[in-house]
């Protein structure tokens, strides 16, 4: 199974990208993990909401393959605690999912299209975080479900 994480907007801030890339090297003892940072859409600020996220949809629909599982960070989507994520990813690796994608959208959210094929919607709060704190918080929650599934002693150190 490979894990990728895939947001949109710019590269990661240097307050984040040293904890992005620690966590993210650390997943890769586990998985295959990858980073795509899909670009804003041109004229970004011109379009209106919807049609902001029609055009960051179709840059999503287009990359993402048939047989990917789309998991999408969404503040409506379900809330788990470390444990339930980790039963989480042994369960798709137990399904022979080859590959994860775990989609942060942009700054208002994905289009119907994009939630219609996300195979599960996941919130991390009910809080709402920057999206670049979003990436360190993925990052880490991955390692830390990754590290209880090998009953390693990251989650309680």
């Amino acid at each position: 199974m490979k894990f990728q994480f895939w947001t949109i907007g710019k590269i990661h801030e240097p307050y984040v990208k040293a904890g992005v890339d620690l966590f993210t090297k650390r997943i890769s003892n586990y998985y295959p993990v990858d980073w795509t940072i899909i670009p804003m859409p041109k004229n970004a600020g011109k379009l209106s909401e919807v049609e902001l996220k029609k055009k960051e949809g179709d840059q999503i629909t287009g990359a993402l393959q048939k047989e990917d599982y789309l998991v999408l960070l969404d503040e409506s989507g379900k809330q788990l605690s470390s444990e339930e994520l980790a039963h989480f990813i042994q369960l798709r690796a137990n399904d022979s999912i080859k590959t994860i994608v775990f989609l942060i959208g942009g700054a208002y959210g994905v289009s119907d299209a994009v939630k219609q094929r996300a195979n599960y919607q996941w919130s991390l709060s009910k809080l709402v975080f920057p999206h670049q704190l979003v990436r360190l918080i993925l990052s880490e929650q991955i390692y830390r479900a990754c590290s209880i599934n090998r009953h390693e002693k990251y989650h309680h150190s």
